[in-house]
Protein backbone atom coordinates (compact mmCIF):
# COMPACT_ATOMS: atom_id res chain seq x y z
CA UNK A 1 0.00 0.00 0.00
CA UNK A 2 1.09 3.25 -0.52
CA UNK A 3 2.82 5.12 2.84
CA UNK A 4 -0.31 7.06 4.70
CA UNK A 5 -0.28 8.07 8.38
CA UNK A 6 -2.95 7.20 10.85
CA UNK A 7 -4.31 10.51 10.76
CA UNK A 8 -4.48 10.14 6.69
CA UNK A 9 -6.09 7.00 7.03
CA UNK A 10 -8.97 8.05 10.14
CA UNK A 11 -9.60 11.18 7.51
CA UNK A 12 -9.97 8.78 4.41
CA UNK A 13 -12.35 6.49 6.80
CA UNK A 14 -14.13 8.70 8.76
CA UNK A 15 -12.49 7.89 11.78
CA UNK A 16 -10.70 8.54 14.99
CA UNK A 17 -7.50 8.20 16.15
CA UNK A 18 -6.68 6.67 19.21
CA UNK A 19 -3.64 5.41 21.28
CA UNK A 20 -1.25 7.73 20.12
CA UNK A 21 -0.59 11.72 19.24
CA UNK A 22 -1.45 12.54 15.63
CA UNK A 23 -0.44 12.36 12.86
CA UNK A 24 0.22 9.10 14.37
CA UNK A 25 2.25 6.31 12.77
CA UNK A 26 3.13 5.88 8.93
CA UNK A 27 1.03 2.38 7.35
CA UNK A 28 4.44 1.16 5.33
CA UNK A 29 2.79 -2.44 5.42
CA UNK A 30 -0.36 -4.15 3.80
CA UNK A 31 -3.84 -4.07 5.14
CA UNK A 32 -4.59 -7.36 6.60
CA UNK A 33 -7.65 -9.25 8.32
CA UNK A 34 -5.92 -12.55 9.18
CA UNK A 35 -3.32 -11.37 12.18
CA UNK A 36 -1.03 -14.58 11.28
CA UNK A 37 -0.02 -12.07 7.69
CA UNK A 38 1.08 -9.08 9.57
CA UNK A 39 4.67 -7.82 8.66
CA UNK A 40 6.42 -4.60 10.04
CA UNK A 41 4.25 -1.35 9.14
CA UNK A 42 1.07 -3.21 8.39
CA UNK A 43 -2.98 -2.31 9.36
CA UNK A 44 -4.67 -5.14 11.08
CA UNK A 45 -8.58 -4.55 10.36
CA UNK A 46 -10.41 -5.99 13.06
CA UNK A 47 -13.54 -7.83 11.64
CA UNK A 48 -16.05 -9.14 13.88
CA UNK A 49 -17.17 -12.19 12.27
CA UNK A 50 -19.25 -14.83 12.78
CA UNK A 51 -17.26 -17.09 14.89
CA UNK A 52 -14.39 -14.91 16.23
CA UNK A 53 -13.98 -11.05 16.86
CA UNK A 54 -10.65 -9.72 15.26
CA UNK A 55 -10.04 -7.68 18.02
CA UNK A 56 -8.82 -10.09 20.39
CA UNK A 57 -6.19 -10.87 18.33
CA UNK A 58 -4.80 -7.20 17.98
CA UNK A 59 -1.98 -7.90 21.03
CA UNK A 60 -0.49 -10.66 18.52
CA UNK A 61 -1.09 -8.19 15.22
CA UNK A 62 1.10 -5.46 17.35
CA UNK A 63 3.55 -8.22 18.31
CA UNK A 64 3.84 -9.45 14.63
CA UNK A 65 4.51 -5.96 13.57
CA UNK A 66 1.60 -4.29 13.06
CA UNK A 67 1.31 -0.20 13.47
CA UNK A 68 -1.67 0.00 14.16
CA UNK A 69 -5.29 -1.15 14.50
CA UNK A 70 -8.37 -0.54 11.59
CA UNK A 71 -11.32 -1.55 14.56
CA UNK A 72 -14.86 -0.77 15.66
CA UNK A 73 -13.58 0.30 18.80
CA UNK A 74 -10.71 1.16 20.50
CA UNK A 75 -7.75 -1.55 21.51
CA UNK A 76 -4.73 -1.34 23.60
CA UNK A 77 -2.17 0.51 20.91
CA UNK A 78 -2.49 3.02 18.22
CA UNK A 79 -5.95 2.41 15.90
CA UNK A 80 -8.30 4.26 14.10
CA UNK A 81 -11.89 3.58 15.45
CA UNK A 82 -14.76 3.61 13.06
CA UNK A 83 -18.96 2.61 13.23
CA UNK A 84 -18.15 0.05 10.26
CA UNK A 85 -14.73 -2.03 9.57
CA UNK A 86 -15.92 -3.28 6.58
CA UNK A 87 -17.28 0.11 4.61
CA UNK A 88 -13.77 1.66 6.04
CA UNK A 89 -12.33 -0.92 4.29
CA UNK A 90 -13.89 -0.01 1.05
CA UNK A 91 -13.41 4.00 2.40
CA UNK A 92 -9.58 3.34 2.18
CA UNK A 93 -9.46 1.29 -0.70
CA UNK A 94 -10.87 4.54 -2.59
CA UNK A 95 -8.53 6.49 -1.47
CA UNK A 96 -5.54 4.57 -2.68
CA UNK A 97 -7.46 4.26 -5.89
CA UNK A 98 -7.54 7.93 -6.65
CA UNK A 99 -4.17 8.38 -5.63
CA UNK A 100 -3.00 5.80 -8.24
CA UNK A 101 -3.24 5.77 -11.94
CA UNK A 102 -3.50 1.97 -12.84
CA UNK A 103 -4.92 -0.02 -15.84
CA UNK A 104 -7.52 -1.24 -13.74
CA UNK A 105 -9.08 -4.88 -15.48
CA UNK A 106 -12.22 -5.88 -13.62
CA UNK A 107 -13.50 -9.32 -14.57
CA UNK A 108 -16.81 -11.49 -13.37
CA UNK A 109 -18.49 -14.92 -14.74
CA UNK A 110 -20.13 -18.10 -12.94
CA UNK A 111 -17.51 -20.13 -14.09
CA UNK A 112 -13.48 -19.53 -14.34
CA UNK A 113 -12.72 -16.41 -12.81
CA UNK A 114 -9.86 -17.55 -10.41
CA UNK A 115 -8.22 -19.74 -13.46
CA UNK A 116 -8.50 -16.72 -15.94
CA UNK A 117 -7.09 -14.04 -13.21
CA UNK A 118 -4.37 -16.23 -12.72
CA UNK A 119 -3.76 -16.71 -16.24
CA UNK A 120 -3.90 -13.00 -17.10
CA UNK A 121 -1.83 -11.86 -14.30
CA UNK A 122 0.83 -14.35 -15.41
CA UNK A 123 0.61 -12.49 -18.71
CA UNK A 124 0.71 -9.21 -17.45
CA UNK A 125 3.58 -9.79 -15.21
CA UNK A 126 6.12 -10.21 -17.97
CA UNK A 127 5.33 -6.38 -18.79
CA UNK A 128 5.08 -4.37 -16.10
CA UNK A 129 4.30 -4.37 -11.75
CA UNK A 130 1.04 -6.43 -11.86
CA UNK A 131 -1.53 -6.64 -8.44
CA UNK A 132 -3.99 -9.62 -8.95
CA UNK A 133 -7.18 -10.87 -6.49
CA UNK A 134 -5.12 -13.36 -3.98
CA UNK A 135 -7.07 -16.82 -4.75
CA UNK A 136 -10.99 -15.73 -4.73
CA UNK A 137 -10.86 -12.88 -2.63
CA UNK A 138 -13.46 -11.12 -4.77
CA UNK A 139 -16.18 -10.07 -2.43
CA UNK A 140 -16.59 -6.48 -0.53
CA UNK A 141 -13.65 -7.25 1.81
CA UNK A 142 -11.61 -9.53 -0.82
CA UNK A 143 -11.51 -6.52 -3.72
CA UNK A 144 -10.28 -3.69 -1.26
CA UNK A 145 -7.67 -5.46 -0.34
CA UNK A 146 -6.32 -6.14 -3.25
CA UNK A 147 -6.74 -2.42 -4.19
CA UNK A 148 -4.55 -1.77 -1.13
CA UNK A 149 -1.86 -4.30 -2.25
CA UNK A 150 -1.12 -1.64 -5.12
CA UNK A 151 1.31 0.74 -5.11
CA UNK A 152 2.40 3.67 -7.18
CA UNK A 153 5.12 1.47 -8.94
CA UNK A 154 1.76 -0.45 -10.02
CA UNK A 155 0.99 -0.55 -13.53
CA UNK A 156 -1.75 -3.27 -13.76
CA UNK A 157 -4.17 -4.19 -11.16
CA UNK A 158 -7.05 -7.12 -12.04
CA UNK A 159 -9.77 -7.35 -9.88
CA UNK A 160 -11.92 -10.81 -9.64
CA UNK A 161 -15.63 -9.63 -8.65
CA UNK A 162 -17.61 -11.88 -7.29
CA UNK A 163 -21.74 -11.14 -6.82
CA UNK A 164 -24.14 -13.14 -4.42
CA UNK A 165 -26.91 -10.53 -5.13
CA UNK A 166 -27.48 -7.83 -7.54
CA UNK A 167 -26.07 -5.13 -6.82
CA UNK A 168 -22.86 -6.38 -6.08
CA UNK A 169 -20.76 -6.04 -8.80
CA UNK A 170 -21.67 -2.43 -9.39
CA UNK A 171 -20.74 -1.56 -5.88
CA UNK A 172 -17.51 -3.38 -6.77
CA UNK A 173 -17.22 -1.47 -10.08
CA UNK A 174 -17.21 1.85 -8.08
CA UNK A 175 -14.74 0.90 -5.98
CA UNK A 176 -11.82 -0.21 -8.05
CA UNK A 177 -13.01 1.81 -11.58
CA UNK A 178 -12.00 -0.53 -14.07
CA UNK A 179 -11.23 0.61 -17.52
CA UNK A 180 -11.79 -2.54 -18.76
CA UNK A 181 -14.15 -5.38 -18.00
CA UNK A 182 -14.25 -8.83 -18.70
CA UNK A 183 -17.35 -11.11 -18.25
CA UNK A 184 -16.82 -14.88 -18.94
CA UNK A 185 -20.14 -16.46 -18.79
CA UNK A 186 -23.35 -16.64 -17.28
CA UNK A 187 -24.21 -20.01 -15.45
CA UNK A 188 -26.42 -21.34 -13.12
CA UNK A 189 -24.69 -20.02 -9.77
CA UNK A 190 -25.73 -18.35 -6.80
CA UNK A 191 -29.20 -19.03 -8.45
CA UNK A 192 -31.09 -18.93 -4.54
CA UNK A 193 -30.14 -15.07 -4.13
CA UNK A 194 -30.31 -13.96 -7.16
CA UNK A 195 -33.53 -15.01 -8.64
CA UNK A 196 -32.56 -17.33 -11.50
CA UNK A 197 -30.56 -17.03 -14.42
CA UNK A 198 -32.13 -14.22 -15.54
CA UNK A 199 -30.21 -12.90 -12.60
CA UNK A 200 -27.58 -14.23 -12.93
CA UNK A 201 -26.70 -12.53 -16.22
CA UNK A 202 -28.42 -9.33 -14.98
CA UNK A 203 -25.96 -8.97 -11.85
CA UNK A 204 -22.86 -10.12 -14.53
CA UNK A 205 -23.68 -7.20 -16.76
CA UNK A 206 -23.17 -4.68 -14.06
CA UNK A 207 -19.90 -4.98 -14.87
CA UNK A 208 -19.83 -3.42 -18.35
CA UNK A 209 -22.54 -0.84 -17.67
CA UNK A 210 -19.92 0.48 -14.95
CA UNK A 211 -17.60 0.80 -17.48
CA UNK A 212 -16.45 3.98 -19.46
CA UNK A 213 -17.40 5.27 -22.50
CA UNK A 214 -15.12 4.03 -25.23
CA UNK A 215 -14.16 7.73 -25.86
CA UNK A 216 -12.81 7.73 -22.19
CA UNK A 217 -11.14 3.84 -23.00
CA UNK A 218 -13.39 1.95 -21.48
CA UNK A 219 -13.44 -1.29 -23.34
CA UNK A 220 -15.86 -4.75 -22.97
CA UNK A 221 -14.54 -7.67 -23.64
CA UNK A 222 -17.32 -10.71 -23.97
CA UNK A 223 -17.83 -14.36 -24.74
CA UNK A 224 -19.50 -14.83 -28.06
CA UNK A 225 -19.72 -18.17 -27.29
CA UNK A 226 -21.98 -17.11 -24.39
CA UNK A 227 -25.76 -15.77 -26.25
CA UNK A 228 -26.15 -14.18 -22.48
CA UNK A 229 -23.02 -12.63 -21.59
CA UNK A 230 -22.46 -11.76 -26.01
CA UNK A 231 -25.84 -10.00 -25.60
CA UNK A 232 -24.19 -7.61 -22.82
CA UNK A 233 -23.08 -5.77 -25.88
CA UNK A 234 -25.95 -3.55 -25.79
CA UNK A 235 -25.57 -2.78 -21.92
CA UNK A 236 -22.71 -0.91 -22.58
CA UNK A 237 -20.89 2.86 -23.74
CA UNK A 238 -17.06 0.89 -23.95
CA UNK A 239 -16.23 -0.43 -26.99
CA UNK A 240 -16.71 -4.13 -27.08
CA UNK A 241 -14.27 -7.05 -28.20
CA UNK A 242 -15.45 -10.52 -28.61
CA UNK A 243 -13.57 -13.67 -27.85
CA UNK A 244 -14.48 -17.30 -28.12
CA UNK A 245 -14.33 -20.13 -31.01
CA UNK A 246 -17.43 -18.88 -32.79
CA UNK A 247 -17.38 -17.56 -36.43
CA UNK A 248 -16.78 -13.42 -36.01
CA UNK A 249 -14.87 -13.57 -32.87
CA UNK A 250 -12.02 -11.31 -32.83
CA UNK A 251 -9.87 -13.19 -30.75
CA UNK A 252 -10.47 -17.23 -31.42
CA UNK A 253 -9.33 -20.64 -30.82
CA UNK A 254 -8.85 -22.77 -33.32
CA UNK A 255 -7.46 -26.72 -33.95
CA UNK A 256 -7.73 -27.76 -30.06
CA UNK A 257 -6.25 -30.90 -29.17
CA UNK A 258 -5.77 -32.89 -25.82
CA UNK A 259 -2.90 -34.37 -25.27
CA UNK A 260 -1.97 -37.63 -23.14
CA UNK A 261 -3.02 -35.76 -19.77
CA UNK A 262 -5.75 -34.01 -20.71
CA UNK A 263 -4.03 -30.28 -21.50
CA UNK A 264 -5.36 -28.27 -24.49
CA UNK A 265 -3.12 -26.85 -27.38
CA UNK A 266 -4.93 -24.36 -29.81
CA UNK A 267 -3.94 -22.31 -31.93
CA UNK A 268 -4.64 -18.56 -31.14
CA UNK A 269 -5.63 -16.52 -33.59
CA UNK A 270 -5.92 -12.57 -33.35
CA UNK A 271 -6.26 -9.63 -35.21
CA UNK A 272 -2.24 -9.10 -35.69
CA UNK A 273 -1.02 -13.21 -35.90
CA UNK A 274 -1.23 -16.74 -34.73
CA UNK A 275 0.51 -18.30 -32.14
CA UNK A 276 0.13 -21.98 -30.80
CA UNK A 277 -0.50 -22.44 -27.06
CA UNK A 278 -0.05 -25.19 -25.08
CA UNK A 279 -2.07 -25.16 -21.46
CA UNK A 280 -0.08 -26.93 -18.93
CA UNK A 281 -3.79 -26.98 -17.11
CA UNK A 282 -6.21 -29.99 -17.47
CA UNK A 283 -9.47 -29.66 -19.27
CA UNK A 284 -10.54 -28.79 -22.48
CA UNK A 285 -12.63 -26.00 -20.40
CA UNK A 286 -9.39 -24.29 -19.56
CA UNK A 287 -9.07 -23.07 -23.57
CA UNK A 288 -12.13 -20.45 -22.97
CA UNK A 289 -10.10 -19.11 -19.89
CA UNK A 290 -6.67 -19.07 -21.95
CA UNK A 291 -8.94 -16.55 -24.46
CA UNK A 292 -10.69 -14.38 -22.27
CA UNK A 293 -6.98 -13.75 -20.46
CA UNK A 294 -5.49 -13.34 -24.04
CA UNK A 295 -8.25 -10.96 -25.30
CA UNK A 296 -7.20 -8.40 -22.49
CA UNK A 297 -3.76 -9.21 -23.09
CA UNK A 298 -4.27 -8.42 -26.99
CA UNK A 299 -6.15 -5.19 -25.69
CA UNK A 300 -3.15 -3.84 -23.73
CA UNK A 301 -1.04 -4.25 -26.79
CA UNK A 302 0.75 -7.05 -25.90
CA UNK A 303 1.75 -9.47 -29.27
CA UNK A 304 0.13 -12.23 -30.05
CA UNK A 305 3.45 -14.80 -29.19
CA UNK A 306 4.43 -13.28 -26.13
CA UNK A 307 0.80 -14.01 -25.25
CA UNK A 308 1.04 -17.46 -25.94
CA UNK A 309 4.50 -18.26 -23.99
CA UNK A 310 2.89 -16.78 -21.27
CA UNK A 311 -0.10 -18.78 -21.27
CA UNK A 312 2.13 -21.87 -22.27
CA UNK A 313 4.01 -21.27 -19.52
CA UNK A 314 1.82 -20.90 -16.46
CA UNK A 315 1.23 -22.30 -13.56
CA UNK A 316 -2.19 -23.21 -10.96
CA UNK A 317 -1.61 -20.77 -8.33
CA UNK A 318 -5.11 -21.09 -6.63
CA UNK A 319 -5.69 -24.27 -4.99
CA UNK A 320 -8.68 -26.16 -4.55
CA UNK A 321 -9.39 -26.02 -8.45
CA UNK A 322 -8.28 -28.88 -10.36
CA UNK A 323 -5.28 -29.23 -8.06
CA UNK A 324 -4.19 -32.62 -9.22
CA UNK A 325 -1.60 -34.60 -6.75
CA UNK A 326 -0.08 -37.96 -7.96
CA UNK A 327 0.83 -39.99 -4.81
CA UNK A 328 3.39 -42.31 -4.20
CA UNK A 329 1.31 -45.64 -5.02
CA UNK A 330 -0.27 -44.11 -8.38
CA UNK A 331 -3.42 -42.81 -7.23
CA UNK A 332 -4.22 -39.73 -8.46
CA UNK A 333 -6.41 -37.35 -6.57
CA UNK A 334 -8.07 -34.60 -8.33
CA UNK A 335 -9.13 -31.59 -5.14
CA UNK A 336 -12.31 -29.26 -7.71
CA UNK A 337 -13.41 -28.21 -3.84
CA UNK A 338 -13.55 -24.70 -3.91
CA UNK A 339 -16.52 -24.20 -5.54
CA UNK A 340 -19.42 -26.07 -7.80
CA UNK A 341 -22.41 -25.38 -10.12
CA UNK A 342 -23.85 -27.65 -12.65
CA UNK A 343 -21.06 -25.97 -15.51
CA UNK A 344 -18.16 -26.40 -13.70
CA UNK A 345 -19.25 -30.35 -12.14
CA UNK A 346 -19.86 -31.30 -15.79
CA UNK A 347 -16.22 -29.61 -17.27
CA UNK A 348 -15.00 -31.67 -13.86
CA UNK A 349 -16.57 -34.98 -14.74
CA UNK A 350 -15.72 -34.55 -18.45
CA UNK A 351 -12.09 -33.80 -17.61
CA UNK A 352 -12.15 -36.84 -15.59
CA UNK A 353 -12.96 -39.04 -18.00
CA UNK A 354 -10.74 -37.58 -20.38
CA UNK A 355 -7.76 -37.87 -18.09
CA UNK A 356 -8.97 -41.82 -18.01
CA UNK A 357 -9.23 -42.76 -21.37
CA UNK A 358 -5.98 -41.11 -22.38
CA UNK A 359 -4.24 -43.13 -19.32
CA UNK A 360 -4.73 -46.47 -20.66
CA UNK A 361 -8.40 -47.20 -19.03
CA UNK A 362 -7.60 -45.80 -15.62
CA UNK A 363 -10.69 -46.33 -12.80
CA UNK A 364 -12.85 -43.37 -12.22
CA UNK A 365 -13.85 -42.51 -9.00
CA UNK A 366 -15.94 -39.10 -8.19
CA UNK A 367 -16.15 -38.07 -4.77
CA UNK A 368 -19.38 -35.61 -5.19
CA UNK A 369 -21.27 -33.24 -2.60
CA UNK A 370 -23.70 -30.88 -2.90
CA UNK A 371 -24.02 -27.98 -5.57
CA UNK A 372 -25.58 -24.85 -3.14
CA UNK A 373 -27.34 -21.81 -4.30
CA UNK A 374 -29.62 -23.57 -7.12
CA UNK A 375 -33.20 -22.65 -5.91
CA UNK A 376 -36.31 -24.71 -7.48
CA UNK A 377 -33.49 -26.43 -9.53
CA UNK A 378 -31.94 -28.13 -7.25
CA UNK A 379 -33.61 -31.50 -7.89
CA UNK A 380 -33.05 -31.19 -11.63
CA UNK A 381 -29.55 -29.49 -11.75
CA UNK A 382 -28.38 -32.69 -9.57
CA UNK A 383 -30.02 -35.22 -11.44
CA UNK A 384 -27.99 -34.30 -14.85
CA UNK A 385 -25.07 -34.80 -12.97
CA UNK A 386 -25.87 -38.38 -11.84
CA UNK A 387 -27.10 -39.20 -15.06
CA UNK A 388 -23.67 -37.48 -16.89
CA UNK A 389 -21.47 -39.46 -14.35
CA UNK A 390 -23.46 -42.77 -16.15
CA UNK A 391 -22.77 -41.58 -19.08
CA UNK A 392 -19.06 -41.18 -19.21
CA UNK A 393 -18.45 -44.74 -17.62
CA UNK A 394 -17.36 -43.42 -13.88
CA UNK A 395 -17.20 -46.59 -12.35
CA UNK A 396 -17.68 -45.23 -8.32
CA UNK A 397 -19.79 -41.96 -7.37
CA UNK A 398 -19.17 -41.37 -3.72
CA UNK A 399 -22.18 -39.00 -2.82
CA UNK A 400 -21.41 -36.73 0.31
CA UNK A 401 -24.25 -35.12 2.63
CA UNK A 402 -28.16 -35.70 2.55
CA UNK A 403 -31.03 -33.75 1.32
CA UNK A 404 -32.88 -32.90 -1.49
CA UNK A 405 -29.15 -32.39 -3.36
CA UNK A 406 -27.61 -34.81 -2.81
CA UNK A 407 -30.53 -37.96 -2.58
CA UNK A 408 -31.21 -36.79 -5.96
CA UNK A 409 -27.85 -37.08 -7.42
CA UNK A 410 -27.67 -40.70 -5.71
CA UNK A 411 -30.51 -41.68 -7.08
CA UNK A 412 -29.88 -40.50 -11.07
CA UNK A 413 -26.50 -41.74 -10.86
CA UNK A 414 -27.94 -45.56 -9.77
CA UNK A 415 -30.60 -45.35 -12.64
CA UNK A 416 -27.92 -44.64 -15.10
CA UNK A 417 -26.24 -47.90 -13.14
CA UNK A 418 -23.48 -46.53 -11.66
CA UNK A 419 -22.28 -48.02 -8.48
CA UNK A 420 -22.68 -45.81 -5.92
CA UNK A 421 -22.47 -45.37 -2.34
CA UNK A 422 -23.66 -42.39 -0.27
CA UNK A 423 -22.32 -41.30 3.03
CA UNK A 424 -23.53 -38.82 5.34
CA UNK A 425 -20.73 -36.66 5.88
CA UNK A 426 -16.59 -36.39 5.00
CA UNK A 427 -15.54 -38.41 7.52
CA UNK A 428 -17.28 -41.24 6.24
CA UNK A 429 -16.33 -40.53 3.06
CA UNK A 430 -12.79 -40.61 4.13
CA UNK A 431 -13.48 -44.21 6.19
CA UNK A 432 -14.89 -45.49 2.68
CA UNK A 433 -11.71 -44.53 0.66
CA UNK A 434 -8.77 -45.54 2.55
CA UNK A 435 -6.80 -48.43 1.73
CA UNK A 436 -9.77 -49.03 -0.72
CA UNK A 437 -8.06 -47.13 -3.80
CA UNK A 438 -6.03 -48.85 -6.36
CA UNK A 439 -3.13 -47.99 -8.38
CA UNK A 440 -3.50 -45.45 -11.17
CA UNK A 441 -6.97 -44.88 -9.91
CA UNK A 442 -8.33 -41.25 -10.61
CA UNK A 443 -10.36 -39.95 -7.85
CA UNK A 444 -12.16 -36.45 -8.15
CA UNK A 445 -13.44 -34.50 -5.11
CA UNK A 446 -15.50 -31.95 -5.93
CA UNK A 447 -18.50 -29.60 -4.23
CA UNK A 448 -19.61 -26.10 -3.22
CA UNK A 449 -17.04 -24.95 -0.56
CA UNK A 450 -19.60 -24.90 2.49
CA UNK A 451 -19.64 -28.64 2.17
CA UNK A 452 -15.57 -28.76 3.46
CA UNK A 453 -14.74 -31.62 1.20
CA UNK A 454 -11.12 -30.18 0.90
CA UNK A 455 -10.82 -32.08 3.56
CA UNK A 456 -11.75 -35.25 2.04
CA UNK A 457 -9.28 -34.52 -0.65
CA UNK A 458 -6.52 -33.51 2.10
CA UNK A 459 -6.90 -37.26 4.16
CA UNK A 460 -6.64 -38.80 0.86
CA UNK A 461 -3.26 -36.99 -0.11
CA UNK A 462 -2.22 -38.04 3.67
CA UNK A 463 0.56 -40.40 4.14
CA UNK A 464 -0.78 -41.15 7.37
CA UNK A 465 -4.38 -42.30 5.79
CA UNK A 466 -3.01 -44.48 3.06
CA UNK A 467 -0.76 -46.38 5.64
CA UNK A 468 -4.27 -47.02 7.79
CA UNK A 469 -5.91 -48.65 4.82
CA UNK A 470 -6.81 -52.52 5.16
CA UNK A 471 -9.36 -53.31 2.43
CA UNK A 472 -8.57 -54.09 -0.79
CA UNK A 473 -11.29 -52.51 -3.14
CA UNK A 474 -14.12 -50.19 -2.75
CA UNK A 475 -17.04 -52.68 -1.79
CA UNK A 476 -19.68 -52.76 -4.48
CA UNK A 477 -22.16 -49.78 -4.01
CA UNK A 478 -26.00 -50.04 -5.18
CA UNK A 479 -26.31 -49.56 -8.68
Amino acid sequence: MIPLTLEEVAQGVGGTVHGTAAPGPTVTGPVVIDSREVTTGALFAAIVGERSDGHDFAGRAYAAGACAVLGSRAVDGPCVVVDDVVSALTELAKLVRDKLDPIVIGLTGSVGKTTTKDLLAQILERHGPTVATAGSYNNEIGLPLTILRADRRTRYLVLEMGAGNLGDITHLARVARPQLGLVLNVGPAHMLTLGGIEGVAKVKAELVEALPPAVRGGFALLNADDEAVAAMAGKTLAQVMFYGTADGATVQARDVTLDAAGRPSFTLHTPSATATVRLPLPGEHQVANALAAASVAGVLGITTDRIADALSSAAPRSPNRFQMTERPDGVTVIDDTYNANPVSMRAALRTLATLATVGAGRRMIAVLGEMTGQAEGTARQHATIGALAGELGIATLVVVGTGEGPDTLAAAAREAKVSVHAVPDRQAAIDLLEGSLRPADLVLVKASSEVGLSAVAAALNSPATRARGTTPDIPAGRP
